[in-house]
């Protein structure tokens, strides 16, 4: 992660985080530990919890815990209760800056633990489905800080989004299963910058892939793409694998699961657990089988089977290790230079969502590509003086 590392060199010499207390709610892997360490580094002091009960590395939250004092509080399949005692554990410190993947902790703030909202300067958000929760908190005038929407920098999405989720989500599935792609009718539900990542890497393992979409735009785009798109409820007749990425509930409900075929797979890389209605399936099914770590088989009355992959969570990070680190670096290289955006300068931010200042994601791209050894060009006077005039023309 050498973008991250260079910011990490440059906090341990101006300390732009000192004094300050971070709550930090996110995946607990390898990746998210070395941010910490850069938090940390910056003078900051760090509190983890994680942001889903299935993504924690158990070795690295002891790792953190026990060489570099961090306090986390994060067991791999915690239940409901033990989550959300996590988060109010990663808030107890009282801190100053709040980061987010998903919102949750920043929702307690706004219910349960809203007498520290007076203490927090600002928070970040990583990604899609937490910055649509804090955009919503903001248009009913409810949000109390600044948070900083690190999903929104195009050195996050369209890398993490697009590269990450695609290979990792594609890794979590052959990991679950060991099925073969090639040959298979591959559904991607949703085409964001995640669903882009998703069905370009099934296709280039071989599978058909078919889209589902709500909007007109980028269910456009896939066509372009090359892609077939289909409502839902007819993709799911047809589907060797159906794969949830729109950060919506029910995407797949009751009349879905009666369509599908014999063996189809079922599985989401969306940010919550609720894209699949698996309550509905659930109650349907004659019989239910694991088969092996993140892999269960349900019997229907009429005999098909389903086979549904990580309880309907992350598949990604609950049957693999999430996103390379070579990606998480800049995703994570935008979360530490927003966090030092937002110590020194909070004062003049309004309580309200931002985007990654354009200044972060060109640096964050250019320290990537320092890291990689690769050299871009740079623009002479008399080019940047016709780009930024008017007179000029044919």
């Amino acid at each position: 992660m050498p973008a991250l590392g260079a910011i990490g060199k440059r906090f341990a010499q101006t300390q732009p985080l000192a004094g300050k207390r971070v709550s930090a709610c996110l995946h607990v892997t390898a990746e998210t530990a070395a941010l910490m360490r850069v938090l940390q580094a910056g003078g900051a002091e760090v509190r983890l919890c994680a942001s889903n009960p299935l993504s924690t590395q158990n070795d690295v939250a002891a790792a953190l815990a026990t060489r570099d004092g961090i306090e986390v509080f994060a067991i791999e399949g915690e239940d409901r209760s033990t989550y959300f005692r996590h988060l109010h554990d990663a808030l107890a410190h009282k801190p100053h800056l709040v980061m987010d993947d998903g919102a949750d902790l920043t929702t307690l703030v706004h219910t349960d633990q809203q007498a520290l909202g007076d203490a927090i300067i600002g928070g970040t958000e990583e990604t899609t489905t937490g910055v649509t929760r804090l955009r919503s908190l903001a248009a009913e005038g409810l949000l109390r800080y600044p948070v900083v929407a690190i999903n929104d920098a195009d050195t996050k999405h369209m890398f993490d989004n697009r590269y990450g989720t695609g290979q990792s989500t594609i890794d979590g599935i052959l990991r679950a299963t060991n099925r073969l792609l090639a040959g298979s009718c591959f559904v991607v539900c949703g085409y964001g910058w995640c669903g882009r990542g998703l069905a370009m890497r099934a296709a280039g393992m071989g599978a058909r892939v078919v889209v589902t979409e709500v909007d007109p735009t980028r269910a456009l785009e896939a066509v372009m793409d090359g892609y077939q798109v289909l409502p839902i409820g007819k993709a799911a007749a047809m589907a060797d694998f159906v794969c949830t990425v729109t950060g919506n509930k029910s995407v797949l409900s009751v009349e879905h699961f009666a369509a599908l075929k014999d063996g189809a797979v079922l599985a989401n890389a969306g940010h919550f657990d609720v894209e699949l209605d698996l309550a509905a399936l659930y109650s349907r099914a004659t019989t239910r089988t694991t088969l092996r770590p993140a892999l269960e088989e349900l019997t229907l009355p009429d005999g098909r089977r389903v086979f549904v992959l990580a309880e309907g969570r992350l598949v990604n990070l609950a049957a693999a290790e999430g996103h390379p680190a070579d990606v998480m670096d800049l995703s994570f290289a935008n979360q530490a230079l927003s966090a030092e955006f937002i110590a020194t300068g909070a004062e003049e931010l309004k309580p309200r969502v931002y985007p990654v200042p354009a200044t972060i994601d060109r640096e964050v791209a250019r320290l990537k590509l320092e890291g990689l050894g690769v050299e871009i060009d740079v623009l002479t006077e008399p080019q940047r003086a016709y780009l930024e005039g008017w007179r000029a023309g044919t």
